[in-house]
């Protein structure tokens, strides 16, 4: 491998306006994200009078200090009930994100109880089921701090119901392949909330806090007429004592995330060594912080990825792969974090030679093992006359083959565009691969907005000349800045994040190391060998 020399000039005036852009950018990305905790910290005056902890400080309490902490979906449910961009609050009602407890990486979720009393947000629960796949697909431990109202039946929807039947079949599905489940039940669980802790395989129960029970007072009430307490129904001591739904009884929250973290010392699981972990790899020779000006907003602006890969890899080294052809389709090997990977970029649209070249590549990969680390920045597949007649649609469907079928982890890092079908080429969301992040400048759509508008404007026109009528610039015009609007909205990452149709947008100085922990967790998984069951821990 040779040490690739940078043309990048990051003190050059385009550099510092695409850097002050990015940077206003990803401090409003931030912001929003912030707006979750600051809403669920308004209720810490009742959670202290109850002797309880914020969900946020649960979870700090149960991670080891000054161990990397990955956040996951934070801008979920963004402007999707509520569609007030000063109004919307994001996260679906959910903590989640990966970390170390006890020395071991586990999946952690809370219930955001400060909001709604941690009722289930339809976002929400798709954020849960994309953090149970996640852990599945790693062998991460998931511990789960519960405190929720349940399904909000003042938003009830029929859909959501349904679906939420799949959470719980993946508790079932982790707890049957050998990862261990374990729940603090800090609070509340009704209905379909109490088979939380009864598809784990350890729960941890709050005195006096405590609750889960199918029906609680008031439907019962309503549907039998029996009365009876909350305690009664499903209190932290009936469930210690006479059902056997808890395996432990703490006497506070503090005393509950202590139990956590010893079950989880005692899970026999290997210890990972951290990402931040020094070891014999050496770093990027270029600064990652010219990564904030390499990507510039206007996305027509081209860009040469080879930059990007130089800064995210051991000593800025890297092999290209077929440089002299397809060169539109940037394809490299390097270390990152001492781990050999494969690169997939775009200096432009991915034409015929491109697609081949990725197609070989990937396989390549493949057949040595090594993970493919996708770097989004395209405009699509190439389109024209020649590029038609030369097999475009062959070519191109063999590249989304050999993505598909790629047996080495896949992760994708939307950088830039991400339009049409290259959006699939490049290992998009619906291509399952690992994990996807995204930069604040990456923009999804299936085609960019003025070439939308222009396309619709377009057939539009050739309708008024079939029928005979004159065309209405106005009318025209109106149309045209309605398509270009709807595009450009659904276009932004907040937006496309708050779909759950990335993992969570990231700062492009920190790629390397979300890159180096999803690589780690990559390799422990393939390590470690699991206790599978025909079914997961029943309880007793």
């Amino acid at each position: 491998m040779s040490s690739f020399e940078s043309r990048w000039n990051p003190q050059s005036p385009a550099a510092q306006q695409r850097r002050a852009a990015m940077l206003e950018r990803l401090q409003a990305l931030r912001a929003l994200e912030d707006r979750a905790a600051h809403a669920s910290a308004k209720s810490l005056p009742v959670f202290e009078r109850r002797g309880q902890l914020l969900p946020r400080q649960r979870v700090a309490l149960l991670l080891d200090p000054g161990t990397p902490w990955l956040p996951l979906a934070a801008l979920g449910g963004y402007l999707q009930d509520v569609k007030d961009p000063e109004k919307s609050v994001p996260g679906g009602g959910v903590v989640a994100g990966i970390g170390f407890v006890s020395g071991v990486r586990c999946m952690v979720v809370a219930s955001d109880s400060g909001i709604e009393a941690g009722a289930i947000q339809p976002m929400g629960l798709d954020k849960i089921l994309r953090v149970q796949e996640i852990a599945l697909q790693n062998k991460l431990p998931f511990v789960h701090l519960v405190e929720s109202a349940g399904a909000n039946l003042m938003r009830y929807r029929v859909e959501g119901f349904v679906h939420g039947g799949t959470l719980f079949r993946n508790l079932a599905r982790l707890s049957s392949a050998g990862i261990p489940v374990i729940t603090v039940q800090h609070g509340s669980g009704t209905a379909g909330g109490a088979y939380m802790p009864g598809l784990s395989d350890i729960v941890i129960l709050v005195e006096g806090r405590s609750r889960a029970f199918l029906a609680g007072p008031p439907l019962l009430k309503a549907a039998t007429g029996e009365i009876a307490t909350e305690e009664e129904l499903g209190g932290a001591q009936m469930h210690a004592t006479v059902s056997g739904l808890g395996e432990y009884l703490a006497q506070d929250d503090r005393e509950a995330i202590g139990m956590a973290r010893e079950v989880v010392a005692r899970l026999g699981y290997p210890r990972a060594a951290p990402a931040s972990a020094e070891n014999a790899f050496a770093e990027p020779r270029l600064a990652a912080d010219d990564l904030l000006g390499l990507i510039s907003d206007d996305l027509r602006q081209p860009v040469d990825m080879r930059e990007v890969i130089a800064r995210l890899v051991d000593g800025s080294e890297l092999l290209d792969f077929k440089a002299l052809y397809g060169a539109a389709t940037v394809c490299a090997q390097g270390f990152v974090g001492g781990h050999a990977v494969g690169f997939i970029s775009n200096n432009g649209p991915i034409d015929v030679a491109g697609a081949n070249k990725a197609t070989h590549f990937i396989q390549w990969m493949c057949q040595r093992g090594q993970p493919i680390i996708y770097l989004q920045n395209t405009t699509g597949f190439m389109v024209g006359k020649d590029s038609e007649q030369g097999g475009m649609i062959k070519h191109g469907s063999k590249m989304i083959q050999a993505v598909t079928n790629a047996t080495v982890p896949q992760i994708t890092i939307q950088c830039g565009a991400s339009f049409g079908a290259g959006n699939y080429g490049m290992c998009g969301r619906g291509y399952a691969p690992r994990f996807l992040f995204s930069w604040p400048s990456a923009r999804t759509s299936v085609m960019g907005a003025e070439q939308a508008a222009r396309t619709m404007q377009i057939v539009a026109e050739a309708a008024m000349v079939r029928k005979g009528l004159a065309a209405d610039p106005e009318k025209s015009q109106a149309q045209y800045d309605r398509i270009v609007h709807m595009f450009e909205t659904q276009a932004d990452v907040a937006y496309t994040s708050g779909l759950l149709l990335d993992d969570g947008v990231i700062d492009p100085r920190d790629t390397r190391d979300v890159l180096r922990q999803c690589l780690d967790m990559c390799v422990q998984a393939d390590a470690h060998t699991l206790q599978a069951m025909q079914f997961g821990v029943a309880r007793m």
